[in-house]
């Protein structure tokens, strides 16, 4: 069982209170939103986990993984060090407010080697910091208290904040159905719905909470595959969509092939082999982000339609693994189109979808 934080902690100094004692709750995925009374809503947003840590002007912010974030966001430590109180520990979600949309892309752009490259985005495209939790307030401890205490402390907490724009507070709701709504509804700067039991201390480490994810499909063009790592077998099919100039992008892939399926596929994706395979956006090579991994692809002519499963979609792309649903022999490529998952909401579209009618 995860450590729960003991009362020295106010006396401890920062550093040593960035161990598992605070590691970050996290939430096993379910099927849908959960049945009965106890239970409070949040939108599960699309960015990047983030725990800050405060002690007087020692700022820390860290990732779900323990990695440090602080170098990459400068502008939310530094709205850390210009608010009060001098000491706590805030969990929330990294975003970047960009163009009409929430950007993962600019949120991993910051992810940068190069100092002067990282102060100019956050200027250019500054992050805020969703807040959903408070684990010490002035030094005391909150993770043993009830959710509610501590989304109360947090409320109480950002309101002394007075305005700064680099935080907000994430809204919620205890009605099922607006809470379907939300899953429903909304997409682009959300990646689902979390649900917390009221009655629940904070457990660090531990798959506390629940959340859903919204899984939608859609019919796309395989304009290319990779074959599975040290075989001639396929691994993997990327996925195309036609855009408004009948350009065919590169949205995705998935690669949930059985394998007693492979040999035939393989011999089928073969036979179709030949350029240009996506004439529009095309598959990224050799990147900072997948160094040592084959990025080689085989390009196809547009003749095979698959419809595949997607829960998110963020700047024209599926930001994680497709599932493999079925192929669609009786589907024309020319017909699947970037019409089928629609645009991303600008953030005040999102938060009014979020928060009206939210307790």
């Amino acid at each position: 069982m995860a450590r729960v934080p003991s009362g020295d902690s106010q006396r401890r100094p920062l550093q040593t209170l960035l161990t598992a004692e605070f590691a970050p709750m996290e939430a096993r995925l379910v099927d849908g939103l959960p049945e009965g009374d106890g239970w409070r809503f949040e939108p599960k947003w699309d960015g990047f986990r983030c725990l800050a840590f405060k002690d007087g002007d020692t700022v820390e912010l860290l990732g779900k993984s323990g990695k440090p974030l602080g170098r990459y966001f400068p502008e939310i430590v530094e709205a850390c060090r210009r608010v009060r109180p001098d000491r706590f520990v805030l969990d929330g979600e990294l975003i970047v407010p960009a163009g009409e949309t929430l950007s993962f892309e600019a949120l991993e752009a910051r992810l940068h080697p190069a100092a002067s490259r990282v102060a100019r985005l956050s200027r250019e495209t500054p992050a805020r910091m969703m807040l959903f939790d408070c684990l010490m307030m002035d030094g005391t401890p909150t993770v043993a208290d009830a959710y509610t205490s501590r989304r109360a402390a947090l409320d109480r907490l950002v309101a002394a904040f007075a305005g700064e724009p680099a935080f907000a507070v994430s809204p919620y709701t205890e009605d099922r159905p607006t809470a379907a709504r939300w899953l429903a509804g909304v997409g682009g700067a959300l990646d689902g719905v979390v649900a917390k039991r009221l009655d629940e201390p904070y457990r660090p480490g531990e798959r506390a909470m629940v959340k859903v994810k919204r899984h939608r499909s859609a019919d796309c063009v395989v304009g290319g595959f990779r074959y599975e790592a040290g075989t001639r077998q396929v691994g993997s099919l990327l996925l195309g969509l036609y855009d408004a100039e009948g350009r065919l992008d590169h949205v995705g892939f998935t690669s949930g092939i059985l394998d007693k399926d492979k040999p035939a596929l393989t011999a089928r994706l073969e036979a179709l082999v030949g350029p240009p395979g996506f004439d529009g956006r095309a598959p990224g090579g050799p990147s900072r982000w997948n160094v040592g991994k084959d990025t080689r692809w085989e390009p196809l002519r547009p003749e095979i339609v698959v419809e595949v499963r997607y829960d998110h979609v963020t700047a024209g792309r599926f930001r994680h693994g497709t599932r493999l649903l079925r192929f669609r022999p009786d589907k024309a490529p020319r017909d699947c189109g970037f019409d089928q998952i629609g645009r991303e909401p600008m953030p005040a579209e999102v938060l009014a979808g979020v928060t009206g009618g939210a307790g």
